[in-house]
C-alpha cells in the first residue's frame, strides 16, 4: 500500500532529508514529487522554504479474522439445562422351574457285518534307473588372435619423375610445418595422382573437416602445375580420411532426403567445398523425387535438397 509524506526545508535536499530521517528508508526506497521550490525573499521578507511530497510503500495490515461463534454454545448459554431423573431399573423376574422330562432310552447302533478284505495286488518293482553318464566339460577354444594388418609398401619415386617432384614439395612444406610426416606419391590414371601422408600426429595435418588436409592439396596442385606439362590433378590423403568422409557424406545425404520427402520442403545443407559437393550431388542423382544444387559463393557455397514431383 503506497503512502505519501509532506516534508518542507530550506532546500529540495534538505526537505528530501528530513523525509527519509522520519521514515526511516534510504533514498531509493521513495519516490520523490517538488511541490513548492524555495525562494529567498527580499531582506528577509517573502522567503519560502521547499516542499515535496514522498511517497513510499507501507506493508498492508494484517487483519486477523475473529473465531466464529458456536451457534450451540450461546443456545447452550440462553436456556438452562433440565435435570435428568434417573431411570429406575426393572425389577428381575425369578426364573420359572422347568418340568422335569423323562429321557428316552437311546437306540444302540446296529453293527454291520465286516467286508472282507481284498488282498493286495503286489505292485511291480519299479527298474532302477541307469546312472546318466556325465557330460565332459567342453572346452572353450580360445579366439585366435587377429593378425596386425600388413603394413603398406610404397615403391620409390623414380628420379625427375612428376612422383619425386611432388614428394620433394611434400616434405619442405610439412617440416615448415613442423610435422614429421612423410608422403608416398604414386600415379593413378593419366593425369591423376595420390598421395598417402604416413607418420604420428596425423589429425593435426587432417584438420577440422578435412580442411588443413584440403589446404595442403591446394598448394601442392598449385605449385607442381607450374613445372609441368599439361594439368595434373594431385589427390592427398591421410589414415583414409578421404574415404571416411565420403561415406560419411553419403549416409548424411540419404538421410537428410529422407525428411524431404516426408516433408516435402526443401533443406540448405552446411556450406562445402566442391569435392564434398560433388559426393552429395552423386549420392542423390538417382532417388527418386529428389533433385539437388548448389547455391551461393565460396567460401559459403551449399548444396539444396529439394523434393519433385
Amino acid at each position: 500500500m503506497e503512502k505519501t509524506i509532506v516534508t518542507s526545508g530550506k532546500t529540495i535536499d534538505l526537505a528530501i532529508e528530513s523525509a527519509l530521517m522520519q521514515l526511516g528508508l534510504d533514498r531509493d526506497s521513495v519516490s520523490v514529487q517538488v511541490m513548492q521550490q524555495a525562494k529567498a525573499g527580499f531582506l528577509g521578507f517573502g522567503a519560502q522554504p521547499a516542499k515535496v511530497q514522498v511517497t513510499y510503500e507501507a506493508p498492508d495490515p494484517v487483519v486477523v479474522p475473529e473465531k466464529p461463534k458456536s451457534a450451540l454454545g450461546s443456545a447452550s448459554r440462553s436456556k438452562p439445562r433440565k435435570p435428568i431423573a434417573p431411570k429406575a431399573e426393572p425389577v428381575k423376574e425369578a426364573p420359572k422351574a422347568e418340568p422335569v422330562k423323562a429321557a428316552a432310552p437311546k437306540a444302540e447302533p446296529v453293527k454291520e457285518a465286516p467286508k472282507a478284505e481284498k488282498p493286495r495286488q503286489s505292485k511291480p518293482e519299479k527298474k532302477a534307473a541307469a546312472p546318466k553318464a556325465q557330460r565332459e566339460p567342453r572346452e572353450h577354444k580360445a579366439a585366435a588372435p587377429k593378425a596386425p594388418a600388413a603394413p603398406k609398401v610404397y615403391a620409390p619415386a623414380e628420379p625427375g619423375s612428376v612422383e619425386e617432384k611432388i614428394e620433394v614439395f611434400l616434405k619442405g612444406l610439412l617440416e615448415k610445418m613442423g610435422s614429421d610426416a612423410v608422403p608416398h606419391a604414386w600415379k593413378e590414371g593419366d593425369n591423376n595422382y595420390k598421395v598417402e601422408l604416413t607418420g604420428s600426429d596425423l589429425g593435426y595435418l587432417i584438420g577440422r573437416r578435412g580442411d588443413t588436409l584440403d589446404a595442403i592439396q591446394h598448394l601442392a596442385n598449385y605449385t607442381i602445375n607450374r613445372d609441368v606439362e599439361g594439368h595434373i590433378r594431385i589427390n592427398i590423403d591421410a589414415e583414409d580420411y578421404r574415404q571416411k568422409r565420403e561415406d560419411s557424406l553419403r549416409r548424411y545425404a540419404r538421410k537428410k532426403a529422407q525428411q524431404v520427402l516426408k516433408a516435402r520442403r526443401r533443406t540448405t545443407l552446411e556450406p562445402m567445398n566442391a569435392y564434398e559437393r560433388h559426393v552429395i550431388h552423386a549420392a542423390l542423382q538417382e532417388m527418386d523425387n529428389i533433385t539437388t544444387h548448389s547455391t551461393g559463393t565460396e567460401p559459403n557455397r551449399r548444396v539444396v535438397i529439394e523434393y519433385v514431383r
